[in-house]
């Protein structure tokens, strides 16, 4: 109350900077990373991200869109791309072969503060051949903000509640008919929680499962890339700093406005792998981690220190099930999507090589091919053999 403006301004910039490094570590970066000067001026800089946003058509595919209610009555926003019977055959033949794919539905659950848009590239490959749905999780994108995380009786986040989330949106968005479940991140640790509590619906009505730069547990364990005594510092003051960030999320969504350069830096670090990222799609990323509120934030990452699922993963363990992970992911390390295929020895392992965190983005046909041969396997596509048995696989990343 007290304080002079400058005092006031240099406030709310430490704010900003601490509110940078932690929203990024968040969503796949760490605090403390050292960002080389930009050589670019500012100015230009904020012409070409401007530019970028204007002209980049990544997240611009929507559906018919849909509304679940979760168990404390957050609303719940997916989308629905339906089959199309006009598809062009060549788009067929490119994931399919000659086959129309039989009738399934393919659920894609997104990470932490990213939303539906992050399966851009898959959906669409997709879209038109099989039924998809594509939904945003709790407080993340167009879903409505927890309501068991407002006011004053609020509740934490957990993993548990998030495979309740998506059981809410199933049982809305796909009433009947086979499965096949797709997660990245948050998206596979909440497709295991939907296996933990309802382990007879996954039996009974999923036929498949994709597992993307995810972790069944021992996420403490991460060291986002950063020296010993850095990683102990951030696991020592990180959760005191998200709780105070996220008591001051206007500030706070200040100061990373004004850090935006930063931002950006860390984001591209912790979610590519790749040197030669279209700008586009770095930018894109930027965008939909930018646009979670640091309180968002603050309300999510304790869940993931808690997430332990491994046991979970034996419900997949009859169905075809990949496997996928950039071999440099900084995130969720490669490591812990070896452990999924080991405790699924049916499982396809795909490694990729010069893949992040944010894969599916960065070597979106690798991602796609993979995830048509899952379908291949799956029984979505009848008649079309077996396609490629369980293996470990460092594919040729080429992007589309």
């Amino acid at each position: 109350m007290g304080e002079s403006s400058g005092s006031g301004t240099s406030s709310w910039r430490r704010a900003g900077f601490a509110g940078a490094a932690i929203g990024v570590l968040a969503a796949g970066a760490a605090a403390g990373v050292a960002v080389e000067r930009l050589t670019v001026g500012r100015s230009v800089r904020q012409k070409a991200r401007l530019a970028l946003d204007a002209t980049g058509p990544y997240g611009s595919l929507r559906g018919t869109s849909g509304r679940a209610l979760a168990e404390d009555s957050t609303v719940l926003y997916y989308e629905v791309d339906e089959v199309e019977a006009d598809t062009p055959p060549a788009r067929r033949r490119r994931l399919f072969g000659r086959k129309d794919p039989a009738p399934v539905t393919v659920v894609f659950s997104h990470g932490y503060c990213l939303n539906q848009d992050s399966w851009h590239f898959q959906r669409a490959a997709l879209r038109g051949l099989v039924r998809t749905v594509h939904w945003d999780q709790r407080s993340h994108g167009r879903s409505g903000h927890g309501v068991a995380q407002s006011g004053p009786e609020a509740v934490p986040v957990s993993v548990d509640l998030l495979g309740r989330d998506l059981k809410a949106v199933l049982d809305v968005a796909a009433p009947e008919g086979p499965l096949v479940l797709v997660g990245h991140s948050m998206g596979g640790m909440t497709m295991m929680a939907l296996a933990e509590q309802y382990p007879d619906f996954v039996r009974d009505r999923v036929v498949g499962a994709a597992f993307v730069g995810t972790s069944a547990g021992n996420l403490a364990e991460v060291s986002y890339g950063l020296p010993l005594a850095g990683v102990n510092a951030v696991r020592r003051v990180l959760p005191g700093v998200l709780r105070a960030l996220g008591s001051q999320a206007e500030l706070v969504e200040r100061g990373r406005r004004a850090t935006a350069d930063l931002f950006a830096g860390l984001i591209k670090k912790y979610s590519f792998s790749s040197k030669d990222v279209d700008p586009a799609v770095a930018r894109f990323a930027e965008r939909m981690i930018e646009s979670t509120p640091i309180d968002v934030v603050a309300e999510f990452y304790p869940a993931f220190a808690e997430h332990d699922k491994a046991a979970a993963l034996a419900v997949f363990a009859d169905m075809p099930v990949l496997a996928l992970a950039g071999d440099n992911d900084l995130v969720t390390p490669s490591s812990h999507t070896e452990v999924i295929a080991g405790l699924l020895p049916d499982a396809e392992l795909v490694i990729v090589p010069d893949g992040g965190h944010l894969v599916m983005l960065e070597h979106p046909e690798a991602v796609t091919d993979r995830l048509a041969d899952l379908l291949v396997r799956a029984g979505a596509v009848p008649g079309q053999g077996q396609g490629p048995g369980p293996a470990t696989v460092r594919t040729d990343a080429r992007k589309s």
